[in-house]
């Protein structure tokens, strides 16, 4: 097992691999960088891109399998503006 450094911002989610907040539950999801200062030129670029971000560079343990071992958020991932425009399918024909 080895250090990882991960980044969680004020809710408790953690930057994924896919460039979007993932809520942790999966950790392979989760973007982590074996050297800190990646860690934190990533948050320094998202912080520059949203500044209500508050977030930090943790350090976690990684398990056998390379994936960071952390504690998913209890904070559901909040919908972005495209998902809340896109209509909800109707499945009552189906």
């Amino acid at each position: 097992m080895s250090e990882l450094f991960v980044i969680r911002n004020q809710l408790g989610h953690y930057w994924g691999k896919s460039k979007a907040w993932v809520d942790g539950s999966d950790p392979r999801t989760v973007m982590r960088a074996r050297h800190r200062d990646d860690a934190v030129n990533t948050l320094f670029e998202l912080s520059s891109k949203d500044f209500e971000l508050r977030g930090e560079v943790l350090p976690v343990e990684s398990s056998e399998r390379g994936e960071p071992m952390i504690e998913p958020s209890q904070n559901p991932i909040p919908l972005s503006p495209r998902e809340e425009a896109e209509p909800l399918e109707d499945t009552s024909t189906l």
